[in-house]
Parts: C-alpha cells; structure tokens; sequence
C-alpha cells in the first residue's frame, strides 16, 4: 500500500508534517512559523499553524477561554514514565514490553471532579511518545495527538499536561503514537465525584486488555506491517471451524486470525491471534484476586484496554446493575453480562456472595478467555478456561441503556449534520472513513454552541468501535428530538448498520475521531472534528 508510509508516520511524526499540507481555503504559504514547545506547564506544544484563520488552534485564544470556564481547582501533581519494562504475566510468561513504570496496568491516577491535574510525562523509551486522556472532555491542547494538538514528546524528553478535571467517572490515558497502546502503556484515571450518590462498600477497578508484546519475538508493529502488507484476515465468511492463526512468516509467528467469529459483533470478530488475555496483567492461569466480605456491595470499573478485541464479561454467581458507560451515569439496568468494544467502560454493582466467583472476560469469538477472581470466603481458584452461565445470559449492549436524567441532553434539533461512512475490507486493509486514509489538514467543521448530529453508515463487513476525543455524545432517536441513549464517547457500529448520534459543539478546538481498533485506526480510519473561529 503506498500511502501506508505516510499514514503510519502521521500519530509519530512531528507537528511540522500537519503543517506541510493546505487545510481548505488556507494556503500553507501563509502559515507563520511554528513556535518551540516551551518547558512549563502553561503551554503546550504549538498546533498546526496552516489553519490557524479557518480552525480554533488547540492552544487559541476560544481554549483557553473554555479553560478558564471550567475553573482552577485543587492541583493535583504526578509524575509518570514511559519506559522498557519486564513483567511477568502469569503461567511462567515473562514478557518485555514498554509500561508507566514497573506496574501493569500502570498504577491508577485519581482525581477529585473540580481538582486541577498536572502530569509530567518523562519518555525514556527509544521513541517518541505522546499521552490521551480518554473520554475526558479537557482543553485541546493537552489532548495528546501528535501532529495535531501537540509535537510528540522525543525519546529522553519530558511534558507536562496540565488541565481542569470537571466529570467524575471512570477513564483510562494511553499513548497516540502509532501502535504503542497494544504495549504496556496503559493505566486507569479515576474521577471521584464530591457528591457521589451511589452507596458501595468496595471498588474494584477492572482492565481488561488482549496481549502479545514480547511473546516469541512479537511486538505490534510487526503485526501491523503483517496486516496492511500481507492478506490482512483470512475471513471465513461462513464461520466454519475454530479461530486459527494464519500460517507466519519471520522470526515471530504470525498473528493474524482466522475464523474469528460472533454474533454479537455481527459476524467477524477481529484479525489479530493474540496469544494471551489478561485481567489487571495477569493470565487465567494466574489470576489477580479481589477480597471481600460477603454481602459487600462492590463496585466495578471495567476498562477495556484491547488492541482488537471485544470482552464479554461476567462474574460467576452474580448478577450486575450498571450504573455507568463512559464515566457518565444511567438508568440502572441488570443484566447477566456486559460486552466491552475497545475503550468502551462500564461501572456495576454487584451484592458479593459468599465464596470464590470467576470474574471471566470471554474475548468474543476468538475461543478464549481472561479471568480474575472476586474471593470472599474459602475455597480453590476457579480454573483457567471457567465459562460461569451468566456469559449465556442477558448481554448488556450500550444502545439497551437510558442516559440518567442528569446528563440527558436537552431536547433540540441538530444545527448540523455530518454524515460519515466508514469504509475499507479485512483483505485490503485500507480501513477509513469516506474511502479517504487520515489527513490531518482534512477537518469535519462545526462551530461553537452547535447541536452537531453525526449519522454513521457502516459499509464495511467489520465492527468498529467509534472514539471521538474532547466530548461525548448520545444516541439520538430517529427524526430528531430528544436524544435517548446513554452518554458515550465511545460506541460500536456493527457491519452494515448505521450509528446516529448527538453531541454538544462545548469544547474548541481540533478533535480525533477514530476506529478505537487500534489497528484500523493507523492503516487509515480517522479523522478530526474541527472548530470554526
């Protein structure tokens, strides 16, 4: 594919590349120099300037009025940094990898609704680097896509973010630099709400994350060029035998995948054979272990951290009540099971009965599974390859849920509409949305104080995960009116189906939009929303 040099170098190369193209009507000519990144906090890397007079920049004058809005609270500091890494995963697995320190998941960060949180990210590894916050709604320039709203940080380099934190609820930061997130650079950030309304007596955060760095030589770039230089998956349409990988070439084995397949996803279920699946870091066969007493009232934050695969998650014995998606609170609804698209969250309750109940996420329609165990009495771990009944039951998608009354969009009809069709095939690998791969200097207009509907069509034979940067938004119910459904900032659109929703244009600046497959998004399926001065 002879534009994947270029695409692939966009998230990892400097803001110089976004620069180097005309945006519209702006001519590159008249773009003034780009300024240094400068050292404090109070800045941050300079934006593409080649739209500065048809696009708000991520560090203009409409953001930092927006920042000041939200206010300056509590500040909150941490440290944090990106290095190699060797971590041992269970079942005698020993991999190295690239992590947040010597923890994986890294170690959580938590934050007050209202604090100020300042975060210096000091890159130690061999590479540039970079840090998303995902689905906080935060200034733009402390967003952290490279040759977008900011210059990569460069091997041996530090940056500091430096935002205000408004909504409570669960999320997660990684990288946005090529395929770094299918390492070990992970880790939770968690929102505590000051007038929390839920009762609970524990909390227990959940990762769920597909694995395969360092496992006999593999490491995700490597995959990535197997799936956009070779056939990409071997899709067997009529879903006849088991997932298999494909026959691998090299010194690593190969990595793609066969016969993946699900109804829930609509048929295939992803192109990457992962060789282990994890909870909080560990295998099945050596699962993490959460305490409690019986009757305890826990609750669950469930991140799904995946490169390429959808969980079904269930906990043995129990039933759920979901309580949130995407950090933002719903009509509490019981289910047996919940299926999790990458970067999809959801927080449940559950009443701990008494004894050990295997919290197994099953990876949909790949054959295996990951586990953790919810222990409150004695006796002997499950084993690795449980499969508790409540995965047969009543699974919980994101459109069966009700957004609480508090974060309900109000009624309004959209100012405008963006239609969107996502578009690509697992063979070609050329994944994108309007047939076109990610352009930076290419931007979906919206202009401030805008209700923007976007109506998504799903041309492609795969299910995508949709992530939108800086906001959420709503399911909206046909013909307009009050949008329904829950509040998100991520939502899976199954092939040959259609997605609308509704979102409140509240947050300048240039937003990614983006298949959260991490593997689609950099051979092509992205693009940016942005904001008209």
């Amino acid at each position: 594919m002879s534009e994947m040099p270029n695409r692939r170098a966009v998230l990892g190369a400097g803001i110089a590349m976004a620069g180097g193209a005309a945006a519209l009507t702006t001519r590159a000519a008249d773009a003034a120099p780009l300024p240094l990144p400068t050292p404090g906090p109070s800045r941050s890397p300079a934006a593409p300037a080649v739209a500065a007079d048809t696009y708000v920049a991520p560090d203009g004058p409409e953001v930092m009025a927006r920042e000041a809005e939200r206010g300056a609270g509590p500040l909150r500091k941490v440290s944090l940094t990106a290095t190699a890494s060797r971590f041992e995963l269970g079942d005698g697995v020993t991999v190295p990898t690239w992590a947040y320190g010597d923890r994986l998941p890294g170690e959580t960060v938590r934050v007050t609704a209202g604090d100020t949180l300042e975060l210096t990210l000091a890159n130690h590894l061999t590479q540039s680097t970079s840090l998303h916050w995902h689905g906080l709604s935060l200034r733009n320039d402390m967003d952290g896509v490279p040759g977008l709203t900011q210059r990569p940080i460069e091997p041996g380099a530090e940056f500091t973010y430096r935002f205000a934190v408004t909504q409570p609820g669960t999320y997660w930061f990684h990288p946005h630099s090529g395929v770094q997130l299918d390492r070990g650079l992970y880790a939770p950030l968690i929102v505590d709400d000051p007038k929390e309304p839920l009762a609970y007596d524990k909390e227990w955060v959940v990762v769920l994350d597909d694995w395969l760095d360092g496992v006999d030589g593999s490491t995700p770039d490597a995959v990535l060029d197997e799936l956009t230089h070779g056939a990409g998956s071997s899709h067997d349409p009529a879903g006849h035998g088991a997932p298999a990988p494909a026959k691998g070439t090299g010194e690593a084995p190969s990595r793609l995948l066969t016969g993946a397949e699900s109804d829930l996803l609509g048929g295939h279920a992803g192109d990457v054979d992962y060789p282990h699946y994890l909870v909080n870091g560990r295998t099945a066969g050596a699962p993490s272990v959460f305490e409690a007493r019986p009757g305890d009232r826990v609750r669950l934050r469930v991140i799904n951290a995946g490169g390429d695969t959808a969980f079904r998650l269930a906990l043995g014995g129990h039933r759920m009540t979901v309580t949130h998606s995407d950090g933002f609170p719903v009509t509490h609804t019981e289910t047996d099971a919940l299926l999790l698209g990458m970067g999809e969250r959801y927080d449940v309750l559950v009443t701990a009965g008494d004894g050990v109940f295997p919290l197994t996420a099953l990876a949909e329609g790949k054959g295996a599974s990951a586990l953790a165990v919810l222990r409150t009495g004695t006796g002997a771990l499950p084993a690795a390859t449980v499969r508790p009944k409540e995965l047969d039951g009543r699974v919980l998608t994101a459109d069966r849920l009700t957004a609480d009354a508090s974060v309900a969009l109000t009624a309004r009809e959209p100012d405008r509409t963006v239609p969107v069709t996502l578009t690509g095939s697992m063979a070609a690998y050329d994944w994108a949305f309007d047939r076109k791969p990610y352009d930076p200097a290419v931007r979906m207009p919206v202009r401030a104080g805008e209700r923007v509907r976007l109506t998504f069509a799903n041309r492609t034979a795969m299910w995508h995960p949709l992530h939108l940067h800086g906001h959420t938004f709503a399911l909206a119910r046909p013909g307009g009116g009050a949008p329904a459904g829950a509040r998100k900032d991520t939502a899976v659109i199954l092939p040959g189906r259609s997605l609308t929703v509704d979102l409140d244009a509240d947050n300048p600046g240039l937003w990614m939009l983006h298949c959260h497959n991490l593997y689609h998004a950099e051979a092509g399926m992205m693009t940016v929303l942005g904001y008209l001065r």
